[in-house]
């Protein structure tokens, strides 16, 4: 059986969803001034703001006060009657992003039992980068207690042939309209539509055979035992704890049988690795709190960096001003993991922070800073991700991003998680 299945959806009624669907919350993390032009735009109304924790916030003193009003606001919504459930479906969903092309997926909830997200996982859906088991604590303190879950998690399949996704955008005219309207602070616009039965089922055969282990061997030149189908797009960090929490749930219950426990499941979107609107972009680095020229003469040092051109480089940001240097001494198969490698061993010592950026202009801009300098990487070809997964494991972690921020998953749907 396939991992991924439909799912009961709660969607939000007589709601100003412009107001409702606000981004990613590990978005912008480095802009705290974005997430307060969110805060301005919402107000008061009812938006999925009031029911995530921005990632710009999460090391603020009043963390536990904020977790604590965002499950009071689930539970006020529940009650409230702001959310309607659409059971046992499926949401067809088509994203206008801020190129104007228009990305095509599938909202319905992942099977944690056939996700793993150790590096050298043989499970049905994989990590496609190197998960950090710290990043997950703070997360669970989020989702437990919390009545339910909000998905901005993004999953792959490899699907040349088109057989999944795109017979959903021949039929929409046939599918109930669920919403249609803008994206704020410049994320394009979404329209969403339920899926029918007969589609819905065409889904599950059609991902079905893309598991099925014989064509899975023949279409990677593979002698592999278990398939990889779903491969993980954005929000590898969300999946991972998802997965830790039901884990949790089971260990604490030895003997209970959980297996239909909504915790089992995430609500997640599915989309074609080959769609045209999906592009892989590097994410840059910006490190801040170090002096530049101490931080620059160790990596140096570490990487053996040079002015003469060899397979690996990265480009260098001061005051927004950009060095090409190549990498005579690479401790990864990528640029993106021999610099990743170099600054977790030379960050502990320096003090500084690393963060993760979408997008040169944002580098420039942060590079300003007299303690800070930015590092710019190379785009990954899509083509290379499930290859390199099925045979090396994870890669390097923040080694691609699936276009800017403004195009990254907004908040919509929702799903029940308590027993």
């Amino acid at each position: 059986m396939t991992a991924f299945s439909r799912a009961d959806i709660l969607l939000p009624k007589q709601t100003d969803m412009e107001k409702w669907a606000v981004v990613a919350c590990d978005q912008y993390t480095s802009e705290p001034e974005y997430w307060a032009e969110t805060e301005s735009i919402v107000g008061q109304a009812p938006s999925t703001l009031r029911l995530i924790l921005p990632e710009v916030y999460l090391e603020d003193e009043n963390v536990s006060e904020r977790i604590s009003s965002i499950h009071s606001n689930m539970r006020s919504y529940l009650s409230g009657g702001v959310f309607e459930e659409h059971r046992n479906c499926f949401v067809y969903i088509e994203r206008v992003q801020s190129d104007g092309l228009v990305r095509a997926g599938i909202v319905g909830k992942i099977d944690l039992e056939q996700y793993d997200y150790h590096k050298g996982s043989k499970s049905q859906v994989r990590a496609t980068e190197a998960t950090v088991v710290e990043r997950i604590p703070p997360r669970i303190r989020i989702r437990k207690g919390a009545p339910i879950e909000l998905p901005h998690i993004m999953i792959l399949i490899d699907d040349a042939d088109k057989t999944v996704v795109e017979p959903l955008t021949a039929n929409k005219g046939s599918f109930k309209p669920l919403y249609d309207f803008s994206l704020m602070q410049g994320g394009g616009s979404i329209k969403g539509y339920l899926v029918d039965d007969q589609s819905a089922l065409n889904v599950e055969k059609a991902l079905e055979a893309l598991g099925d282990i014989e064509s899975f061997n023949r279409k990677y030149s593979l002698r592999e035992t278990k398939p990889l189908v779903y491969a993980m797009g954005d929000g590898n960090h969300s999946l991972a704890t998802a997965k830790e929490f039901y884990e949790q749930l089971k260990a604490a219950a030895p003997g209970k049988d959980l297996s239909s426990h909504p915790a089992r499941y995430a609500l997640v979107e599915i989309v074609n690795l080959h769609s045209e609107a999906l592009r892989f972009e590097a994410i840059h680095r910006i490190v801040t709190g170090v002096e530049p020229k101490v931080l620059l003469d160790k990596l140096t040092a570490r990487l053996k960096l040079s002015d003469e051109p060899a397979e690996q480089k990265i480009t260098v940001v001061q005051k927004g001003v950009h060095r090409d240097l190549y990498i005579h001494q690479p401790l990864s198969k990528l640029s993106v993991g021999s610099l990743q490698t170099a600054l977790d061993e030379l960050l502990p010592e320096l003090g500084g922070k690393v963060d993760y950026i979408h997008g040169t202009d944002v580098i420039d801009r942060l590079s300003q800073a007299d303690n800070a300098v930015g590092f710019l990487l190379e785009d990954m070809g899509k083509e290379e991700l499930f290859p390199t997964v099925i045979v090396d494991g994870a890669l390097p972690r923040k080694t691609f991003s699936m276009g800017h921020a403004a195009d990254k998953r907004y908040y919509i749907e929702a799903r029940k998680i308590d027993g």
